[in-house]
């Protein structure tokens, strides 16, 4: 059951990181005036950046019942829920609330930590 849970938080952490990365593209950047356009590129850039590293640590989570390492078990659930945690808590302040984004942040990390 904790592999399951694991693999779980991994697979919703993939979801979530597409789904960040395309509200960006479609719902942020097509409406933001950003000067210069240098500037504009780097932070679509950094954006996407957060787009690709949740994907790596949703992958880390589903693979992480074959490492056959505890001590890698343990440290990559307790980082992941770190950075999600983090994640979900700035969704959630700099949104009021009212982006689902926190919400699925906060499943990820209550999966992880119960597959710890």
């Amino acid at each position: 059951m904790r592999d399951l849970l694991l693999q779980c938080a991994g697979a919703l952490t993939i979801v979530v990181a597409l789904i960040h990365g395309y509200l960006g593209e479609a719902k942020v950047f097509a409406r933001a005036t950003i000067e210069p356009a240098r500037l504009r590129t780097l932070i679509r850039l950094v954006w996407q950046a957060s787009t690709v590293a949740w994907i790596g640590g949703g992958v880390l989570l589903i693979a992480v019942p074959w490492m056959g390492s505890e001590t890698a078990r343990h440290w990559i659930v307790a980082t992941m829920a770190c950075v999600f945690g983090f994640s979900a808590l700035a969704n959630a302040w700099a949104t009021r609330g009212r982006h689902f984004g926190w919400m699925a942040l906060s499943a990820v990390v209550a999966m992880a930590v119960a597959g710890y």
